[in-house]
């Protein structure tokens, strides 16, 4: 788990929200996390504040640091969500019930 501090893109106010996270194997300063929201119809809102700010705060273990937003498409977009699909089988689930109405995001958080 991490634990994102941002801050909301239409009420300025601070929040965090915990998420599960992927560790980059090529980048040890990138984790990926997935704006999943349960397979729900829309994406979280927490994703429009990361996306808008393109920066945030991010505590993983005892580390607390800042990191850059940036959102992760095309072919390195499925790999990676395929690869968190397999390690945990509810992202899968999520991306059943989400076909053909979105394709859950996935975002890099890199430390800066």
């Amino acid at each position: 788990m991490v634990l994102v501090h941002h801050v909301g893109r239409k009420t300025g106010k601070a929040a965090v929200t915990p998420m599960m996270y992927l560790p980059s194997d090529d980048d040890p300063g990138t984790i990926y996390v997935f704006a999943s929201k349960a397979g729900a119809a829309s994406n979280p809102a927490w994703y429009y504040n990361l996306t808008t700010a393109g920066t945030a705060q991010v505590e993983v273990g005892t580390e607390t640091y800042a990191v850059g937003v940036t959102e992760v498409t095309g072919e390195d977009r499925d790999r990676i969500y395929s690869e968190q699909a397999r390690r945990y089988p509810g992202f899968a689930d999520y991306e059943k019930k989400t076909a053909g109405i979105r394709t859950i995001p996935v975002l890099a958080l890199t430390r800066t």
